[in-house]
């Protein structure tokens, strides 16, 4: 009988530990987006068999699916931030000491620090066109179809919420880089 090869199964890494507690709760909210992706996949495959097997389309299927894979990918970006997942170009950056790895890891943290609250700062603005009448009562902007959903609105404000705590996530990580914390 042979044995399993455990070198095929890799434990999932999860967060980075400079990504520090916050780190941690963005990693586990991650299932909830996964979730929404497989949702998103059940509200199509109902809608191909209402239309083409029972030729009753629903007016809420594309919209709903839409709006799940757009805040999955929203999200996408935070969850990346926490386990150190982004794009760099590996070239130089492989070809560094480690201090000086951590000096780049720290300039890199305050720069998208700094990039994820000016993008926070128009998503704010985007929000405020989005959420808010012109006499500052709350209403959500809606889409304009026969269903008519809440979605852009919401999409808008996820938005401003998932770039704060990324400027939030990416200072933290500034801070752990600079106190060399692993």
């Amino acid at each position: 009988m042979s044995q399993p090869d455990d070198s095929l199964e890799k434990e999932d890494p999860g967060p980075i530990p400079e990504a520090g507690l916050l780190g941690k709760w963005i990693d586990k909210a991650g299932l909830i987006f996964a979730a929404g992706i497989v949702v998103s996949m059940l509200v199509l495959i109902n809608e191909v068999v209402l239309r083409y097997v029972f030729n009753a389309p629903t007016i809420w299927a594309h919209e709903t699916t839409i709006f799940l894979c757009g805040a999955a990918f929203v999200f996408g970006g935070l969850y990346c931030t926490a386990r150190d997942r982004h794009i760099r170009v590996v070239l130089i950056y492989d070809s560094l000491s480690p201090s000086l790895r951590r000096a780049f890891d720290f300039v890199i943290s305050v720069i998208c620090a700094l990039a994820s609250a000016v993008f926070a700062w128009a998503a704010w603005l985007m929000v405020q066109r989005a959420a808010f009448r012109p006499d500052g009562s709350f209403r959500l902007e809606r889409s304009g179809s026969a269903w008519d959903p809440v979605y852009p609105g919401l999409i808008k404000v996820f938005l401003l919420c998932v770039l704060t705590i990324m400027a939030i996530q990416f200072l933290v990580l500034a801070f752990n880089y600079a106190r060399g914390r692993k």
